[in-house]
């Protein structure tokens, strides 16, 4: 077997993936495998051939060439990697006759290749005909790509000198049956004290990564689980640790995900701490479906908890919804659509349910929609960020998602998040706190991230903090080689 071949056969993982587009299963790959290939390389081309026993599909590309030999080696694999996957994709279309509304794109971070194709002085309407061409994608997704691409276009560009921070707090009242995020119950309380005296500690530490690496602070972003789940006290040392850590930031955000844990007080410190973005996530403003998620709060906490930010002058309220809710129908989420309306956030976040491996839902894929009710969802949630007169500014994708959706961020014009940019497209060095952080540093030359994860069992990261702050030293103090 080739060299290229072997490599391939380590991607197996994403090739189940692409053919779940298409309603394929990871048995469909096992002896005997349903698709087979052969991979070759002549000529300065890749050429890989997917076949089924009954039809044969090909693809080639060109080999890349670089200079530098690492380099060169990252970008062959992913020229490969590409080239397999979109060849599977066209022979699962042609026995199907499925189009998936993102094509063969299976990836998290699809703005990446507007980016890409734009960075190449493509025009916008020819980085869409490239993503439409190459990938399949829809015209419609294509086009919303390129509004994103558009508004970050004009936001604080980022660079090697700049570094964000990332605030981790894994405590809620409750969990969420689709949560997947490192966190839990909170309980009696019993370890937030610990949890906050090792978090301080690790920040303080990171304060000195930061100064060392001569980085400037940008983006400052406290999420969870739930930080405002914290007893007050507890809060207030947050806000006071953060800001005697890391001063300065372009940007804080904290969210208050919870409306039930939301007091006056709290918003109170958040204002004073100079925090001027927090979100308020109803995820659904349907009663029932709170209860059958997990979430112990009702649609008038969400009312109740807006109203109280606003009297105390939180300039920037983020609102957060899930498309595909299990229950739900078109109705429901149109309904959630008109209460976001009235409440009239400054930004909007339209995620679609996604099945994750960690969560409640696990395995139970049934509970997903239809494709053409999640596709009808989040047409209503752009349709209402429009109404709202946001723009598209950001976007992501999930495996398992409703209807091979998308989660979008939309905001007025000015309310674009930066970390939210930032941690998507992967283009800004992060250090990252508590338990279930991942610090990340960017290789732009490579084409690289190094990364330094934080464990995420609060036990355990509570006794080994020391063992998080020498990894983060580790990666941002040394040359990388």
């Amino acid at each position: 077997m080739s060299q290229l071949a072997d490599y391939l056969e380590t991607i197996q993982p994403e090739l189940i993936n692409t053919a779940r587009l298409f309603g394929y299963a990871e048995r469909d790959f096992q002896d005997p495998p349903l698709f087979r290939f052969t991979a070759e390389e002549t000529a300065g081309m890749y050429r890989i051939t997917f076949t089924d026993g009954e039809r044969r599909v090909s693809g080639e590309t060109e080999i890349p060439a670089e200079a530098d030999p690492r380099v060169e080696t990252l970008h062959r694999k992913r020229a490969a990697r590409r080239l397999c996957k979109q060849t599977l994709y066209r022979l699962c279309r042609e026995r199907t006759g499925i189009h998936p509304p993102w094509g063969s794109l299976t990836g998290v971070r699809p703005t990446h290749l507007m980016l890409e194709a734009l960075g190449e002085g493509l025009s916008g309407e020819e980085a869409v005909e490239r993503l439409v061409r190459r990938f399949d994608v829809t015209e419609e997704k294509a086009r919303l790509l390129a509004r994103i691409a558009a508004v970050q276009s004009g936001m604080p560009a980022p660079g090697d000198g700049w570094m964000d921070v990332y605030i981790g707090i894994p405590f809620c009242t409750t969990r969420c049956a689709y949560c997947s995020f490192s966190s839990g119950e909170i309980g009696k309380g019993k370890l937030v004290g610990p949890y906050m005296e090792a978090l301080g500690r690790e920040m303080r530490a990171g304060a000195a990564i930061l100064r060392e690496s001569g980085k400037k602070l940008r983006a400052l972003y406290v999420g969870g689980g739930t930080p405002t789940a914290l007893p007050e006290a507890a809060f207030w040392r947050l806000l006071e640790d953060m800001l005697s850590a890391f001063p300065g930031a372009m940007e804080m955000t904290v969210e208050a995900g919870r409306p039930d844990t939301i007091t006056r007080e709290k918003l109170r410190a958040i204002r004073e701490a100079g925090v001027k973005r927090i979100s308020i996530n109803p995820q659904t403003m349907n009663d029932e479906t709170l209860r059958r998620i997990g979430r112990a709060h009702t649609a008038e906490d969400v009312r109740r908890a807006y109203a109280m930010a606003r009297e105390e002058e939180i300039p920037h309220i983020n609102m957060d919804v899930i498309t595909g809710l299990p229950g739900e129908n078109a109705a429901d989420f149109a309904h959630t659509m008109e209460e976001a309306e009235k409440l009239r956030p400054e930004s909007l976040t339209v995620h679609t349910l996604a099945i994750k491996r960690s969560s409640y839902w696990t395995g139970q894929a049934e509970l997903l929609p239809p494709g053409e009710v999640a596709a009808e969802m989040v047409r209503m949630g752009a349709e209402t960020a429009g109404k709202l007169g946001m723009r598209p500014y950001y976007l992501y994708r999930q495996k398992y998602m409703a209807g091979n959706q998308e989660n979008t961020g939309y905001a007025l014009p000015g309310h674009e998040c930066v970390y939210n940019v930032d941690i998507m497209e992967e283009n800004s060095h992060i250090l990252a706190f508590g338990a279930g952080g991942i610090s990340k540093r960017i290789y732009p030359e490579e084409g690289h991230i190094g990364r330094a994860p934080n464990l995420s069992n609060i036990e355990m990261y509570i006794e080994r903090v020391e063992e998080m702050v020498r990894r983060k030293r580790e990666l941002f103090l040394t040359d990388g080689s």
